[in-house]
């Protein structure tokens, strides 16, 4: 009882110090809210809907489920965790953050997956894109493209690893029936996509209207953590809160042999991976490498806007945030390691000659064509921001009308 009176009085604390502090830093709180709205309205919304809105749609034709039917063999042997993780773990990749938790959240919500099964699934399909890492990151902040095949192996090879290691999470709470797996056939795959759609039910008409306004309501509270967590970053650094963490983490830093010079940025990167990155990049007295095992590590652990996403969109089911969390801090010590051993391969002796190299061509020609990419995402993602939320308001409208 004391201990849940004093945790009331603390979050109280902290709500009215927030207010105080907006108060009284009304103009920084401001432009903060602005580059956070920014980046949601012409980068996050556009990237992330068209995933959000076809994963619905392939959930609702069953084609979730003939997929897992397909990979179970695959899955289960390797992440303890249905077929049906391998159409999430790919939807995640390509989308990026939070997609891997809203699709663990549908599944667990459907019972495709067990509890522990999901927290397991959680852990490791929550990604950076590709997109997001060569072009933001490699291209937009660090201007080497090269840079992107380094943090984009280590990031996702360090998923994988994480996802291996999460396969003994609860293994002493399952039964051992979750535990094996079937084997691979066509008809029965195929007769699972048939009955998941019959069972679903939906004309098409509604299926796409109900992917729609779910995909915008879940992009609308992203949104909102956004601009929360650029305004209390920025709020931090001007209270002198930053400092102080700062002078702890220079303490962690130099532990890894690591400049202190990158403390500031580091905090940056676990409050919001974007800001990050950029005040990462633009520490000039610190050596390349440093930046890269820095950036690689907060570009795993996800950046505490993300995760507070994940938190509210996982807070509808019964999947705990405390294994997400952990896999979180895990993947980032994964990710910058493998940043460290990738670094003189694919970075210093492509550099160093030009004769041979063990990045293959094409990776190189891909890194390049990403940019252009998305510089089509940020000059035109704020129109198609705007068209999707109009559609949203005539959807919701005609239902309301409707009940009237």
């Amino acid at each position: 009882m004391y201990s849940s009176k004093m945790k009331t009085i603390l979050l109280a604390a902290v709500a009215i110090f927030l207010a105080g502090s907006l108060m009284v830093f009304p103009k920084e709180s401001f432009e903060a809210s602005i580059r956070g709205m920014t980046m949601w309205w012409d980068v996050v919304f556009p990237s992330l809907l068209p995933f959000f809105i076809v994963s619905e749609l392939l959930i609702g034709f069953g084609v979730v489920s003939f997929i897992g039917a397909l990979l179970e063999p695959l899955m289960r042997p390797l992440f303890r965790v249905p077929g049906v993780g391998g159409f999430v773990w790919a939807m995640g990749l390509a989308s990026g953050n939070p997609a891997g938790a809203k699709l663990t959240a549908r599944l667990r919500q459907e019972e495709k997956v067990t509890q522990i099964e999901a927290e397991r699934l959680v852990s490791f399909t929550n990604s950076s894109n590709p997109l997001f890492i060569f072009g933001a990151i490699a291209v937009g902040f660090f201007h080497n493209p090269a840079l992107g095949i380094v943090l984009a192996l280590a990031h996702y090879l360090g998923n994988i690893c994480v996802g291996l290691l999460f396969r003994f999470h609860g293994r002493d709470q399952e039964e051992d029936s979750n535990a094996k797996s079937s084997s691979l056939s066509i008809k029965e795959a195929l007769r699972l996509l048939h009955q998941e759609r019959l069972k679903d039910g939906r004309p098409i008409g509604k299926l796409l209207g109900d992917a729609v306004q779910s995909s915008v309501k879940t992009l609308l509270m992203i949104g909102g953590f956004i601009i929360l967590f650029s305004v209390l970053n920025q709020l931090l650094l001007l209270i002198g809160i930053t400092s102080i963490l700062a002078a702890l983490i220079s303490i962690i830093l130099t532990f890894f042999k690591l400049p202190s010079d990158l403390s500031i940025p580091f905090i940056s990167g676990l409050f919001e991976i974007t800001l990050g990155a950029k005040k990462t990049s633009e520490s000039t007295d610190t050596m390349l490498l440093h930046q890269i095992i820095v950036t690689s590590f907060f570009l795993a652990f996800s950046g505490f806007s993300i995760q507070a996403q994940v938190a509210s969109i996982l807070a509808d089911t019964d999947i705990r945030f405390k294994p997400f969390f952990l896999a979180r801090i895990i993947h980032g010590f994964f990710a910058a390691c493998f940043a460290l051993v990738l670094w003189e391969p694919l970075y210093v002796n492509q550099q160093s000659t030009q004769e041979w190299g063990v990045i293959p061509v094409f990776l190189i020609d891909q890194s390049e064509r990403i940019h252009p990419i998305w510089q089509l995402v940020v000059e035109y993602g704020s129109i198609f921001t705007l068209v999707t939320l109009i559609i949203y308001i005539l959807l919701k409208a005609n239902r309301a009308i409707k009940h009237i």
